[in-house]
């Protein structure tokens, strides 16, 4: 607000986003991310009123991501499978109730919310049927990588990946890459950890797992690798392919039709 009340900026409106927490809190369960203090129609109401006391910025959107619902697996074969089901259900519920009052009194306010933003990849189905949302936001299951393969309402074929070289041969059962310790961020699990794809059959050591340095796998009889060859992987989310690579390929059949900078090739760091 200083700086915007400088002459420079005299004809500057900024406009601003207003980032909703949709977690549901539950009795000894917070169930999502936390990512905003504000969580209620109140808190909503006090920020925007502030932001109206403020020469240069305007209130036009609402962001409310419900992490809990678009980013959790819920077909992994475990029991715990149905109960996560159910507080996404539970969760839905709640975040369309809350989500939906903040931008009606927010707009009742006097400010032009245009832009309502939810949904994750693992969401989209349910964040749609919300009336109040405007724009929905995929991730980085657009690649369909490893991560979401453990959903039940989510099929689709990969669509990203990367490729190590064979660099030693300790066995005749094993083979060593040239590096490939790419994990995804969230809690440390082997759900993190990329997947050895193509050639098919291949495994991860599970006291060596995919290495800063280098990745060993098990290699089956009937599949044959040198020296050289590329070994495919799938990865577990997607900022481990732009933060690791400076540019992708784009492949069409079996051929490179396009190579794009990622932000890291634009000589960028995300965070």
């Amino acid at each position: 607000p200083t700086t915007l009340n400088t002459p420079a900026f005299a004809d500057v409106t900024l406009e601003l986003a207003l980032d909703v927490d949709v977690a549901l809190s539950l009795p000894k369960l917070y169930f999502g991310v936390r990512r905003s203090p504000v969580r209620d129609v109140a808190t909503a109401r006090a920020v925007g009123h502030a932001v109206l006391g403020e020469r240069g910025v305007r209130l036009v959107g609402v962001m409310g991501y419900e992490a809990q619902i678009a980013g959790l697996p819920d077909a992994t074969g475990h029991a715990s499978d149905l109960a996560i089901r159910a507080l996404k259900r539970l969760s839905f519920a709640d975040v369309r109730r809350r989500r939906g009052a903040i931008v009606d009194a927010l707009r009742s306010d006097g400010h032009p919310i245009r832009l309502v933003n939810g949904g994750g990849t693992g969401s989209l189905d349910v964040t749609s049927r919300d009336p109040s949302v405007t724009e929905l936001a995929a991730g980085s299951g657009l690649f369909a990588p490893t991560s979401f393969d453990a959903f039940a309402g989510f099929r689709h074929r990969p669509a990203a990946g990367f490729a190590l070289g064979v660099m030693r041969r300790p066995s005749p059962e094993l083979v060593t890459c040239f590096g490939g310790g790419y994990v995804a961020s969230g809690p440390p699990s082997v759900a993190k950890v990329p997947t050895p794809w193509l050639p098919e059959g291949l495994t991860l050591l599970p006291h060596e797992m995919a290495g800063e340095v280098q990745t060993p796998l098990r290699v089956p009889s009937e599949v044959s690798l040198a020296i050289g060859d590329p070994v495919f992987f799938r990865h577990a989310k997607a900022g481990e392919l732009c933060e690791r690579f400076a540019r992708l390929l784009l492949i069409s059949g079996d051929r490179v039709v396009d190579e794009v900078a990622t932000y890291r090739g634009e000589g960028e760091s995300f965070g």
